[in-house]
């Protein structure tokens, strides 16, 4: 009986301690982005992982990543990390075409 009693006080000793996610960007973002889903959050920092990497390793050009960075916004501050990993490594991308500038060459 009193091992069953000093289960549920450790429990709630150790969810007390856990950092809340309002403190972390990183998960606050995926929570966000996908409702507090626990198997989306997964995906979200799986793909944004393997993003990161491949960006390290093949240093793409920063036309693609600020494209990527676009597509994948959802709202002001929040990414959809495997929007953001399938647009980084989509090698049908071409650059957007040069803005026109108006006041002409100079």
């Amino acid at each position: 009986m009193l091992a069953g009693a000093a289960q549920p006080g450790a429990a709630a000793t150790g969810r007390s301690t856990a950092r809340p996610p309002l403190y972390n960007p990183v998960m606050l973002n995926f929570g966000l982005v996908c409702r507090w889903d626990a198997q989306c959050m997964d995906r979200q920092q799986d793909a944004m992982t393997r993003a990161l990497q491949y960006v390290r390793k093949k240093d793409p050009p920063t036309w693609r990543i600020q494209l990527c960075n676009r597509n994948a916004r959802r709202g002001s501050q929040r990414v959809d990390w495997v929007g953001f990993e399938r647009c980084i490594r989509n090698k049908a991308l071409r650059p957007p075409p040069q803005a026109y500038n108006r006041r002409g060459r100079r």
